[in-house]
């Protein structure tokens, strides 16, 4: 069984200039353990698409089933990490993480065994050693591996990133992007990442959701990853193969729907 099944889901808003329609028509299932990046020009409800799974926002048409059961609104088994890495200023890093970890755990579990599980995930981001620091005292990458940190914590069963290195410069982005690649190999997590960058939908996915231009939009077509895991940058800049699935993406994002917009 599929842990997410979006079936036939549409979405629309009422705007000043009337009724808008940000998508129409999703069909896709997610299973356990797969990570899948959503792609596509701005304004193609990447976003929304991911919004919905997180119950964040309900659909306007159709239905989004989690492990069978239909996603009425936010849940901690779907935590999200979003571009901006939501930190309270007034909390330290460790303090942060135990913010989400007492939500999930704080009923059930002793302190210590919160406290472990803090630590065990700022451990698995590099980030043990910075844990008494506050927001302001550290790096926006830094930042960032908190908000991952916390979100694995949680143990979700599916964690939603909304292009969550877009702010970073781009040795930042890479080394992050290869830690993620690590921590999701350890932990088997299953992901749904929003990206704009095709090089990280290649190297992390294991298919890619290449989204039609908006309003309106819908799935346009679906790329399997056969690469194997674990993945090497280095070693996948050499390989035919990730040339092929980079390609294939370019193509449809920018022959196919840009010819379609022109």
């Amino acid at each position: 069984m599929s842990l997410v099944k979006i079936e036939k889901v549409g979405q629309s808003f009422n705007t000043k200039s009337g009724r808008f329609t940000a998508l129409t028509d999703i069909d896709l299932e997610i299973g356990k353990g797969e990570v899948v990046s959503l792609i596509g020009h701005s304004g193609c409800g990447k976003s929304t698409l991911l919004n919905l799974i997180a119950g964040l926002t309900l659909p306007s048409t159709g239905v989004l089933l989690c492990e069978g059961r239909e996603i009425p609104g936010p849940g901690p088994e779907r935590a999200v990490v979003f571009q901006n890495h939501s930190l309270l200023p007034w909390m330290s890093c460790f303090e942060n993480v135990m913010l989400g970890v007492e939500q999930v755990f704080g009923r059930k579990e002793g302190k210590p065994k919160l406290r472990a599980r803090v630590e065990a995930a700022l451990a698995m981001v590099h980030m043990d050693h910075a844990s008494a620091k506050y927001p302001h005292e550290i790096s926006g990458g830094m930042k960032q591996r908190i908000g991952i940190a916390r979100a694995f914590a949680m143990e979700p069963k599916i964690l939603l990133m909304d292009e969550p290195f877009g702010a970073l410069d781009a040795l930042t982005r890479a080394a992050l992007q290869d830690e993620l690649n690590g921590v999701m190999a350890k932990t088997g997590a299953t992901v749904v990442m929003v990206t704009h960058d095709v090089d990280e939908a290649v190297l992390l996915s294991d298919r890619i959701v290449m989204m039609t231009n908006g309003p309106a939009a819908t799935i346009g077509e679906i790329l399997e990853v056969k690469l194997a895991h674990p993945r090497d940058r280095l070693a996948l800049a050499h390989d035919p193969a990730f040339a092929e699935y980079r390609a294939a993406v370019f193509e449809f994002l920018y022959r196919k729907q840009l010819k379609k917009a022109a």
